[in-house]
């Protein structure tokens, strides 16, 4: 059976890499050396070209949402909004009701 292996973001590389967890505690990017942000098995990173989508990226991980696989099966992590305008109405909402902003983003209906 193979090594279990999840994906880690460099934000200012704009790259993804999948790694083995047992790599340490910390892992740094091989291109520029800043310390990466563990995404979760199920991430499908964004071509690097698309800045709209790395922005909606930043936003969700500076919340703590995070790409794991629900269910046995790697079923996926569940909604997570794709634009811009998305994360600006669940930003809206999480102040309007007092929900935690990362719930907020997650939630399938707002």
């Amino acid at each position: 059976m193979g090594t279990k292996r999840t994906s880690y973001v460099c934000l200012p590389c704009r790259g993804s890499y999948k790694q083995g967890y047992d790599h340490g505690p910390e892992r740094k990017c091989p291109r520029c050396g800043v310390p990466m942000i563990g995404v979760g098995s199920a991430f499908q990173p964004p071509r690097r070209r698309d800045d709209g989508a790395w922005r909606v990226l930043s936003v969700l991980l500076h919340a703590g949402v995070r790409f794991h696989a629900r269910g046995c099966c790697g079923e996926g992590s569940g909604y997570r909004p794709r634009t811009l305008a998305e994360v600006k109405a669940r930003v809206a909402y999480a102040r309007r009701v007092g929900e935690p902003l990362a719930e907020a983003l997650v939630r399938p209906v707002v």
